[in-house]
């Protein structure tokens, strides 16, 4: 495996890409703040004609995803459109509708079922789990649900899943996430469904509204993905045969930076752990 090249900045590949398929939780903001850096690179790199379609695993349409940025100080010169792992999961929902779903996640990510025609009921009476993350993210883990999940395993419920990242950096705080379930529920020999990354559903909905955007065919050669999270964004652009570059400063940043610096040796480890690659790296996403 190759080991990803060094960047100072994104300066040094902005005339390579036309589009940037870029992570928002962990490389722009840490769901507690904007990174301002990050931001002006993005605004710099839309500034000299590049699209930036910023692709989230959150279980939310995009509408609530923009308000939130806006809250977090996420200049909207910053992107030019926004996809989440909600904006694709709605279709896997609006096929099993009317349910009845066991609903599993907090009250803020109910928007993500408006005007899909789902009901909603108790486990037990429940056909599958639609499911956006632990009800409490501050204080349950996976372990929490075992039970639970065992009892709808026998009755043969499967599961969708709306966000598929196992867990996202809150603060200095690290928080499970849908993904962290969805990996239990598996385990247990429960079926998943999901279409956030690393699922090619929401690549194909990034790409197909950045080229109307556009007004005409994205080259995929140059299109970059931009991320913090192998499993997720890395495994991802894989899949897809996209390049990538790779944010160390992110879930892996205690590990990667120890010394204070990148340790390309543990970028190594960590690509060869999860079976990703990338063709480029830098710690924080800069200009």
């Amino acid at each position: 495996m190759t080991s990803p090249k060094l960047v100072a900045g994104l300066a040094a590949l902005a005339d390579r890409y036309d589009v940037l398929l870029c992570d928002v939780w962990g490389v722009i903001h840490n769901g507690r703040e904007a990174f301002p850096v990050a931001c002006e690179a993005l605004a710099r790199y839309r500034a000299q004609g590049g699209e930036v379609v910023l692709v989230s695993n959150s279980p939310r349409p995009n509408a609530q995803v923009i308000a939130q940025m806006d809250a977090l100080g996420v200049p909207r010169e910053a992107w030019s459109l926004i996809v989440t792992s909600g904006d694709a999961t709605r279709k896997l929902l609006a096929q099993r509708a009317p349910g009845p779903a066991w609903k599993l996640g907090p009250e803020r990510d109910d928007p993500l079922y408006d005007g899909l025609g789902l009901a909603f009921a108790a486990l037990d009476q429940a056909r599958f789990i639609a499911c956006t993350g632990p009800f409490d993210d501050e204080r349950e883990t996976p372990e929490d649900y075992r039970e639970r999940f065992l009892a709808a395993i026998a009755r043969g419920l499967p599961m969708i899943c709306a966000n598929p990242d196992i867990v996202v950096q809150r603060g200095e705080k690290l928080i499970y996430c849908g993904g962290a379930l969805a990996q239990l529920y598996e385990a247990l020999d429960g079926q998943v469904f999901m279409a956030g990354k690393p699922h090619a559903a929401i690549y194909e909905l990034a790409l197909a509204r950045a080229a109307e955007r556009r007004g005409g065919p994205i080259e995929r050669g140059r299109v970059l993905c931009v991320g913090d999270g192998p499993r997720t964004d890395l495994r991802g652009a894989n899949a897809q045969g996209l390049d990538a570059l790779f944010i160390a400063n992110g879930i892996h940043g205690p590990e990667i930076l120890a010394s204070g610096g990148i340790d390309p040796a543990m970028i190594d480890h960590v690509f060869e752990t999860e079976g990703v690659a990338a063709a480029y790296a830098m710690a924080d996403l800069v200009w």
